[in-house]
């Protein structure tokens, strides 16, 4: 074995959310190398939703516009039943609270094109397509990873930790002895990803089809795109299903052979899964490899990309001796439950629309007819972590990004370090010699200008927020001695200012 590689980071997988892992690390000065077994990107499409906080991960690329050409912004959404009526329909399409629209849906494989030109403009991180990896183990304070290339030539990739986002089906978590936890049913469909070249469609960029005859999810995508997904029934074919005239059958003409191109007819499986650890020393699991839920409400990739951006800044601070290794076991305790509460959402979700039985289904429109808002859950707050959220729920949640006057977003000025927002007056009765600290650190950043800050006040309903790198809320609080607890609960922040008397 030879051709050994030291770097930060190994990434293990090359899919959406390992690349998004290496961009990350890149933006964040962090050495990467990701190995990917498949020497192309996956052709055909698997995730297609991003939701305003993934597109706010985005924007931390520096690229946000880039992307926003390559997805479409979603204006309707609605649930409908077996007789064609709409049981609740979501408002969709305007700017949420992130500063980008709430729900987009993409083409993956464009989105995977645009993360890779991501990866190759950014020093000190790189994707080696064709490589397998045979082994990530814990060595010593760092990780060894074996690999494989197609001419059969092993090597070695050294790293002080690994990011393991090697989908589903994660050798790398099977090999540690890592075991899923299975929440609900699982239940075999069929996707149709293709080219509609006549017709509208269906009316909605988004419905869930509650037939109880066979219940089916349609999707709208860029230009000419569609996605239909259809359940299995008893008795189905599925050799005569996944075909053009199988299609055009079970999606009641939505989809004619002679105007519908598919370009993905596959049979897989809605599931829900957690895995039962998510840190293995030095190793993390990320995405799929941790997580895995039925397409409810398009947070599959959302919360991979969620693992990531709540990693790499903890990642960063650790390697620059900002914060202790201690700070590296909030990514499983906070991200755990957050995704946890996705996955128990979509596998309820799908227990509850793709019912067969139609007394149920009657049953069940009358609950969405009288509890609408059960079709679209709140996001939950973090885990126990670095942040208040144990005594105050308004902390551990995301916060807010305004877009100010002259059309900037806030992230862009603030970058992706900690936020420190908060009246002048407020912050004037801290002590000077806090302060000054506080102004001369490069992680932090302190605004008081209600131009700038007023809406993230308002919306916390606090006069000092203080928001991390990734967006959560760190904590709030209205007077000077709740803003110097804030401040000092900032990684190596006012270690050296005694605390008032």
């Amino acid at each position: 074995m030879a051709n050994f590689v030291n770097v930060d980071v190994v990434v293990v997988g090359g899919g959406p959310v390992g690349v998004a892992a290496l961009a990350l690390l890149g933006r964040a000065g962090l050495s990467a190398v990701g190995v990917e077994r498949e020497v192309q990107a996956w052709p055909t499409a698997r995730a297609v939703h991003f939701d305003g906080e993934t597109f706010r991960t985005l924007q931390s690329l520096g690229v946000a516009e880039r992307f926003a050409e390559a997805t479409l912004p979603m204006a309707s959404f609605h649930i409908e039943n077996e007789e064609r009526e709409v049981l609740v329909s979501v408002p969709t399409g305007q700017l949420g609270t992130q500063g980008w629209h709430d729900d987009l849906t993409f083409h993956q494989p464009d989105i995977e094109v645009l993360l890779q030109e991501v990866v190759q403009e950014l020093p000190g991180v790189e994707l080696r397509r064709g490589l397998t990896a045979l082994s990530v183990r814990n060595v010593g304070q760092g990780v060894e990873v074996s690999v494989r290339d197609a001419d059969g030539e092993d090597s070695l990739i050294r790293a002080r930790w690994a990011i393991a986002a090697d989908g589903a089906r994660s050798q790398t978590r099977q090999a540690l002895g890592i075991e899923c936890e299975q929440l609900g049913e699982d239940a075999q469909w069929l996707v149709a990803d293709g080219i509609l070249d006549e017709g509208p469609g269906l009316s909605s960029d988004m419905i869930f089809l509650g037939h109880h005859t066979r219940p089916a999810l349609w999707v709208r995508l860029p230009g000419k795109r569609v996605r239909m997904e259809f359940m299995l029934m008893p008795g189905d074919d599925p050799e005569e299903i996944a075909t053009p005239a199988g299609v055009e059958r079970i999606s009641r003409g939505v989809l004619p052979a002679d105007t519908f191109t598919a370009d993905r007819l596959a049979i897989y499986t809605f599931r829900g899964r957690i895995a039962q650890q998510w840190r293995a020393g030095n190793i993390f699991l990320a995405g799929d490899a941790a997580h895995q839920a039925p397409p409810l409400f398009g947070q599959g990739l959302c919360a991979g990309m969620r693992d990531v951006a709540n990693l790499v800044w903890k990642l960063d601070a650790v390697k620059r001796g900002a914060a202790d290794d201690s700070l590296l076991d909030t990514y499983e305790s906070e991200r755990m439950p957050h995704a946890r509460f996705w996955v128990e959402q979509a596998t309820r979700a799908a227990g509850f629309l793709q019912t067969t039985d139609a007394d149920t289904a009657k049953q069940r429109d009358a609950f969405i007819r009288a509890n609408p808002a059960a079709s679209a859950p709140v996001a939950p707050a973090l885990g126990p972590g670095l942040h208040e959220g144990g005594t105050e729920e308004r902390a551990g949640r995301l916060g807010m990004q305004p877009i100010l006057a002259d059309g900037v977003r806030l992230d862009d000025m603030v970058g992706s370090r900690f936020l420190v927002a908060t009246t002048r007056e407020l912050y004037a009765a801290v002590p000077a010699p806090l302060r000054e600290e506080l102004e001369e650190h490069a992680d932090v950043v302190v605004l008081f200008d209600p131009a700038k800050v007023g809406q993230i006040l308002a919306a916390a309903g606090a006069q000092a927020v203080v928001v991390r790198p990734d967006r959560y809320i760190l904590g709030l609080g209205d007077t000077p001695e709740a803003l110097e607890r804030l401040i000092r609960s900032i990684p190596q922040v006012g270690r050296n200012v005694p605390a008032r008397i």
